[in-house]
């Protein structure tokens, strides 16, 4: 646990102070939800707690790049859902300090018989914009997700990373004060993968706040300033984003 004051700073975009998250998972599958509710009401589900998160202490700054490493099952998606208010810690204090756009999954909010342009409306709706703000932004959002006459066709006919583009290009229209981004690059190719890269930088020079997920230790590297690296829901550091993407290397290739 790293030595934070008691209270968040001027500074703080994202402020946690013993944040822990226990899950309560039953013991055995249950074949049909049936079954699983007469199970329950007999008072024959057994249950195990798993700690999703433990303890987990940490303080993002305004205008930072912050990455988040960690092997599968590490905590990371969980700290992004509690950050993202999302998720209701079990203990802790979280504090948060602007509007945040959470993409914590691809596509997550597109539905699939919906054209990609009805998806554009759909999701940027949910997030807040009236229509003409959508209509103002559409030129943009079509051109940095270069997706083509896949536009007016039905999300279900797009590959993963079609997909990809256009819930990244959404999202990242409007500039907030914090972007939470989950592996959006993982399925993106070279070329797009640069233009998100040029765009978290380009927000974080107008003072935006970006917290980025992913297992690619060159990426966060490159685009972090400082990082944390979560093991079993533990930090295990916190630090320099070189220092730490060094040490993530060596727990996952031992060297």
């Amino acid at each position: 646990m790293s030595n934070l004051t008691p209270e968040p700073k001027n500074d703080s975009a994202i402020f946690l102070s013993g944040v822990s998250v226990r899950y309560r998972l039953p013991s055995e599958k249950v074949a049909t939800l049936k079954e699983y509710m007469i199970r329950l009401v007999q008072g024959k589900v057994r249950f195990h707690s798993f700690m999703a998160l433990n303890d987990v202490s940490l303080e993002v700054r305004k205008g930072e790049v912050f990455g988040i490493l960690g092997r599968n099952g590490a905590g990371k998606s969980t700290l992004l859902k509690v950050i993202s208010r999302v998720l209701i810690p079990t203990q802790g204090r979280v504090w948060v300090n602007g509007m945040v756009s959470p993409l914590l999954e691809l596509g997550g909010g597109f539905h699939p018989e919906l054209t990609g342009m009805e998806n554009i409306h759909l999701n940027a709706t949910v997030l807040g914009h009236s229509r003409k703000e959508i209509k103002q932004k559409i030129p943009e959002i079509l051109d940095f997700a270069g997706i083509g006459d896949f536009i007016q066709s039905p999300l279900r006919t797009y590959s993963s990373g079609m997909a990809a583009r256009l819930a990244f290009s959404v999202a990242t229209a409007w500039q907030p004060d914090i972007l939470i981004l989950d592996e959006v690059l993982a399925v993106g190719d070279a070329g797009f993968i640069q233009k998100c890269t040029e765009r978290m930088r380009a927000f974080r020079q107008s003072g935006a706040t970006v917290l980025f997920v992913s297992h690619s230790i060159d990426t966060v590297r490159s685009v972090c300033q400082r990082a944390l690296l979560l093991e079993h829901g533990k930090v295990l550091e916190i630090g320099p984003a070189g220092e730490v993407c060094d040490k993530y290397s060596r727990l996952i290739f031992g060297n």
